[in-house]
């Protein structure tokens, strides 16, 4: 009886101790200096063309798709980006050379920009291009914000017929990289 009293004045004691604190007082003003800067890595678009889907009698041709593109819908990201970052990367294991137009289109279809970009023809040996950065900041970053279409136009060259049993393939990797500044 006398161990049990003892243990629950000990544990009055300890649990009192507890409930003891020091504190100060909270400046809530502090969170006005909060600035988040994150960065976002995503894939922006991917396309794999085999040369069957390209026969041809040896002349040129095109190939076009458009994508919707609404990435900038949102007012909160369209606010808060500040850089952009778009990578390409392309390999081509056709037997003919292509250029690659990327075109920025609005919602009116009115071409924004258009980034070209040649891609030689497969000589045997590894042929991945991988093209300079495409920098986004300031005026140009405003007109990519406008962007709600991306249209793709691959253009063959003249070269050797394709057909039905033509290997290889055209291949797109892109990916963006994007900065965002929130206060």
């Amino acid at each position: 009886m006398k161990s049990n009293l003892i243990n629950r004045i000990f544990i009055l004691i300890f649990s009192s101790v507890l409930f003891l604190s020091c504190s100060s007082d909270l400046d809530f003003d502090q969170t006005k200096d909060l600035k988040l800067e994150p960065v976002f890595v995503a894939n922006l678009a991917y396309f794999n063309v085999p040369a069957t889907q390209l026969a041809n009698t040896g002349g040129g041709q095109i190939v076009s798709d458009v994508e919707q593109f609404d990435a900038f819908k949102e007012k909160f990201f369209r606010d808060n980006l500040v850089k952009a970052e778009l990578n390409f990367e392309l390999e081509n294991t056709i037997i003919r050379a292509f250029t690659l137009d990327i075109v920025l289109l609005d919602a009116n279809n009115k071409v924004l920009e258009t980034n070209t970009y040649s891609i030689p023809a497969y000589s045997g040996s590894s042929n991945i291009v991988k093209f300079p950065t495409e920098v986004y900041e300031n005026q140009r970053l405003a007109l990519l914000k406008k962007t709600v279409k991306i249209a793709f136009f691959v253009r063959m060259a003249a070269g050797p017929p394709l057909d039905q049993n033509s290997t290889g393939s055209l291949k797109l990797r892109s990916g963006a990289t994007v900065y965002m500044v929130i206060e």
